[in-house]
């Protein structure tokens, strides 16, 4: 179908009234700060893979936003304990966001991983605020015996954050 371009506009169209996909894509993109919910899931996986793709396709910032929870309260009262348990945490995150920003590469995409303490819903909208993201990819859960528990976080999240939520299955 030949395009013809209306130069007041700056944009090309379709004899049939339709828009052509270019290169205004990049800088008129609906998402331009994209984060993601990554932790060890196959869930988070997921969102991470769509996430990457989406941000290839717009040319979004990529973010991806850990949350570590404190040690359970009666960890907290064993001091000889808490270093190594921490320690153990951080490298375990240490190696997911590497991961995370490895396939981001591998597509293209620069990926910077945050890593957050505090109450998991919370401490995620306190960040999305402060990035100013305009979306958030969250993985889904399929059916499980946890499902109500974890589907109140995730509702949460999504009803607590300032942007819009892609959910991926």
């Amino acid at each position: 179908m030949p395009t013809h371009s209306l130069a007041e506009t700056g944009r090309s169209w379709r004899r049939d009234g339709f828009k052509c996909i270019g290169a205004e894509v990049a800088e008129k993109a609906m998402f331009k700060r994209i984060a993601v919910a990554y932790n060890e899931s196959p869930e988070a996986r997921r969102a991470l893979s769509s996430a990457i793709h989406l941000a290839k396709t717009f040319g979004a910032e990529l973010r991806t936003v850990t949350i570590v929870q404190g040690l359970p309260a009666h960890m907290d009262s064993v001091a000889s304990l808490d270093g190594v348990v921490t320690s153990d945490r951080l490298e375990a995150y240490d190696k997911i966001q590497s991961e995370a920003r490895d396939a981001a590469l591998r597509e293209g995409v620069q990926l910077v991983p945050n890593l957050l303490e505090g109450d998991e819903v919370d401490t995620f909208v306190r960040f999305l605020v402060e990035y100013r993201a305009d979306l958030l990819v969250i993985g889904l859960h399929y059916h499980s015996l946890r499902i109500s528990r974890l589907w109140s976080t995730v509702y949460e999240l999504a009803h607590g954050a300032p942007c819009s939520v892609l959910g991926v299955h």
